[in-house]
């Protein structure tokens, strides 16, 4: 079962986005695992995986499931646009050795109920019985997935350990602090209301470039951390977000290239600099 701080993991690319960088997961490992995460998730948004085709996906997967090995446990975001996608990833994820499998509600269609349930239980049943998370974030998914539809999910699938929460402010976050379930807190500024209220940790997309603040506000949750956190996640949001993670990776010594998969874009020169002149007042 998975627990604490976790990285929402990028994922490295060369040639313009086109390809993977394969000569990068190792490091970026290393890096977070110093870093003293308990974990990442591979392929979530912070990861583009919806970006990648099913076989990158799945290549990914095995990459960070090598490089992590031991030190790191590794969630694998399985959400796609389809049922049989979502379905082919968690078999593969689960079969991999991944520690747990995470899907989102797919995005575009505004799904009811029953169908949304199907989905997921499906998801749950192919990988199963390894530790399954539904992924709540209703800015990326289009609608938010009702509580309702996890307590039945509860029912029908025995593997169902918890959720990643990405939406704030709090008031959208506490309505799935639901007893028995773990809860990973996504927006960094509410790690310490949501650990005081029974969340397990946090997958956070800062994790990824600063791991050691976001291990801190974990395992010592506190408001000023959370704030800190806050700010920090406001700053870098003025930039190309999935970019600007990668740069101050490399700005960090961290063989991570600044490229990220269409239609996404890099940073500007003007931008670059911009952040270059931020990242060490960030890291004091």
């Amino acid at each position: 079962m998975i627990k604490g701080a976790l990285a929402a993991a990028v994922t490295p690319f060369r040639d313009g986005g086109a390809e993977l960088d394969e000569d990068a997961f190792g490091p970026l490992a290393d890096f977070l695992a110093a870093g003293r995460l308990d974990g990442i998730l591979a392929l979530g948004t912070t990861g583009e995986g919806i970006l990648l085709s099913v076989a990158e996906r799945r290549r990914v997967t095995d990459l960070f499931l090598e490089a992590c090995g031991e030190r790191l446990d590794v969630a694998v975001h399985c959400g796609a646009q389809t049922t049989a996608d979502t379905v082919a990833l968690a078999e593969h994820a689960a079969a991999a050795g991944a520690n747990a499998v995470a899907v989102i509600g797919p995005p575009y269609f505004q799904l009811d109920d029953d169908a949304l349930l199907a989905h997921f239980l499906a998801a749950a049943e192919a990988c199963a019985p390894t530790p399954f998370y539904v992924y709540e974030f209703a800015r990326v998914s289009g609608y938010a997935v009702p509580v309702r539809v996890v307590e039945r999910l509860r029912e029908a699938a025995p593997n169902l350990a918890g959720m990643k929460v990405s939406d704030a402010p709090f008031e959208r976050l506490e309505p799935y602090l639901i007893e028995g379930l773990d809860v990973f807190v996504g927006a960094e500024s509410l790690i310490g209301a949501g650990m005081r209220s029974g969340a397990r940790g946090s997958v956070s997309a800062l994790a990824t470039a600063f791991p050691e603040l976001v291990a801190a506000a974990v395992r010592e949750p506190g408001a000023d951390r959370s704030a800190r956190l806050g700010e920090l996640r406001d700053g870098l949001e003025a930039f190309p977000r999935h970019a600007a993670l990668k740069r101050v990776l490399a700005l960090r010594g961290v063989p991570v290239r600044e490229e990220v998969r269409a239609p996404l874009r890099g940073l500007t020169d003007e931008e670059r600099e911009r952040l270059d002149g931020l990242v060490p007042g960030w890291l004091e």
